[in-house]
């Protein structure tokens, strides 16, 4: 059995570990993520909890591979159960099938039905004794060290991946781990591994979320300023840069509340400092009032929107793209503005830096769509990508001119002032305004400005960044945000097969680039469009902007299962 899984695994492993509260499941996997990358692999670990939030039941699922991964297998390799407490809430987000190990301790109990229904093999270790046998021991660091010998993984990169874990719980925690991890390890290296890992390649990588790397396209893109309130899945964009900001020498506030915070980083951006706020989707239902006073006021703010399923307070501790809805039609009255989805989570950087640049160009407000799957995993890869497009404000009026601020121009992005400028001096409130800012509600001030601020968008040349695009063929697949990754190894796989297959993961959303996507599809047959929410939002965002064609057919699900290349195979092969 061993050397058959090794045969058809070769190219990298997928593996969940799960446990009761305090079992240690998710240290667990953050510590085999760290020390994959040791070894030179690439990286993927998501998350599972229940409604909780916080305590009881988790499960951290891995897969790694010498090529970047952006999404799930469709099945686990292995499970390793730290204890079988509760694990059937588990159950849907762990496929198994004959080829696949559970790896338990005799004295966790009876590995359950739901899991053994699989036809998964199980192999037996002694976890807790192991642990025992050493001072301050933790069943689950002997169960990584059997689980490391099992797939040949070299035993310093585990020590490396507790060092860099650990390294702050003191030399007394460091050091049982690593003793738990080398007793077991060496146990376990006297029976022959189930799975033998191919040798990973040393280039430098990076270990980052996805809201790690919102918040560094934040502080790349030159934000200085976050006011935000906290909640899941989007807590750790404001805690990861809360630090960084202030040596950059800005700042965050923890606003009162979402209707707060919006409010916050407009002043701010109207006193000249790039600012940014995050949120979910309960909490962007709350800012879209504050939304539109940044648009009609023509003052950039950007908002990182992580979502999770819903509706109301939903599933807040899993992924579904169910905002796009709100992100597009959600502000009243005309109010154009720019809605971005991050593909990966390496692209939550840079697409993050690239809506502060544009809502800084011109002049608006910027929704960038991340989600749970997106943000709260992490990925070992390569350091992400940076924007070409710097921040930039139309220059400050001249001194001594008449100032309009908002004077019709010829790509309709007016001169921005800031306070303190003499002669720059103008009104901005939520009120319809004449050239000068002055409140009006004369027909033609209403008009020229709506199409002031709707010709600014639609004229810009948003260049190649609009999309990413790969592959060729008379298939073509439509998707956006974090489906993108599940999408491109399908295609990869029917590729493979000797079908091709066009993919186009949009990255911007609103305003749609309308004549680049048609162009796109040009010589494409049949059109799907991918997506992770119920009521198909972008297939049908899609078809009222009559960008499709008309057999063009949508494979859309909600969450919060994750998407899996296996299952867009069977969806498409299904309708031919």
């Amino acid at each position: 059995m061993g050397s058959e899984l090794a045969a058809s695994h070769s190219a990298g492993l997928s593996i969940a570990i799960t446990g009761s509260g305090g079992s240690g499941a998710v240290t667990t996997g953050l510590i085999l993520l760290e020390a994959v990358a040791q070894a030179g692999y690439y990286g993927l670990l998501s998350r599972s909890a229940g409604p909780q939030i916080r305590g009881g039941e988790s499960a951290a699922m891995l897969r790694f591979s010498p090529q970047p991964v952006d999404c799930p297998d469709d099945r686990f390799d292995f499970v390793l159960g730290l204890d079988w407490r509760n694990v059937e809430r588990f159950a849907d987000e762990l496929p198994l099938d004959g080829a696949s190990v559970i790896l338990s301790d005799p004295k966790s109990g009876e590995v359950p039905d739901v899991l053994l229904a699989s036809g998964a093999s199980v192999h037996q270790a002694p976890f807790a004794e192991l642990a025992s046998a050493v001072q301050g021991g933790r069943l689950n660091m002997a169960a990584l060290g059997t689980l490391g010998a099992l797939i040949s993984l070299p035993v310093e990169a585990l020590e490396s991946g507790v060092r860099r874990t650990l390294g702050d719980k003191g030399k007394a925690v460091v050091g049982a781990a690593l003793a738990c991890i080398r007793s077991a390890y060496k146990t376990a290296s006297t029976a022959t591994p189930v799975a033998l890992l191919v040798s990973g390649t040393g280039r430098p990588r990076w270990n980052i979320s996805g809201n790690e790397a919102a918040g560094l396209g934040a502080l790349r893109g030159g934000v200085r300023f976050v006011a935000a309130y906290p909640i899941t899945p989007a807590t750790e964009v404001l805690e990861w840069l809360a630090p960084r900001l202030e040596r950059l020498g800005g700042s965050l506030l923890q606003a009162e509340d979402e209707l707060a915070s919006i409010n916050m980083i407009i002043g701010s951006s109207f006193g000249g400092v790039p600012s940014l706020t995050a949120t979910s989707g309960p909490g962007l239902s709350l800012m879209v009032e504050g939304l539109g006073l940044a648009v009609a006021s023509e003052t950039p703010v950007v908002v990182v929107n992580v979502m999770r399923g819903g509706p109301s307070t939903g599933i807040p501790t899993k992924s579904e793209q169910s905002d796009l809805n709100i992100a597009l039609y959600g502000l009243h009255g005309d109010a154009p503005h720019l809605v971005l989805a991050a593909l990966s989570i390496r692209d939550c950087a840079f697409t993050t830096q690239w809506a502060v640049a544009l809502a800084e160009r011109l002049q608006t407000a910027a929704i960038v769509l991340s989600d749970q799957s997106l943000g709260q995993s992490r990925a070992i890869t390569d350091p992400p990508a940076e924007s070409a497009m710097a921040q930039r404000r139309v220059a400050c009026p001249v001194q001594g001119e008449e100032y309009l601020r908002y004077q019709l121009t010829d790509d309709n992005v007016s001169v921005i002032s800031t306070p303190g400028i003499l002669g720059g001096m103008y009104t901005a409130d939520g009120l319809e305004h004449n050239e000068r800012g002055t409140p009006s509600s004369m027909a033609g001030d209403h008009r020229i400005q709506l199409e002031k601020r709707l010709r600014k968008l639609e004229s810009f040349d948003f260049g190649d960044a609009w999309a990413e695009i790969g592959g060729r063929g008379e298939l073509g697949i439509v998707t956006w945000g974090s489906a993108a990754g599940a999408v491109f190894e399908a295609a990869a796989r029917l590729e493979a097969a000797g079908t091709g297959v066009r993919v186009i993961a949009l990255r911007l959303i609103a305003p749609l680039q309308r004549a680049r996507l048609q162009q796109a599809l040009e010589g494409v047959d049949q059109v799907w469009v991918v997506e992770q929410n119920q009521s198909a939002q972008l297939f049908r965002y899609l078809n009222a902007e009559r960008v499709l064609p008309a057999a063009a057919r949508a494979f859309a699900r909600p969450g919060p299962l994750p998407l899996r290349p296996g299952e867009i195979l069977d969806t498409i092969a299904s309708e031919d």
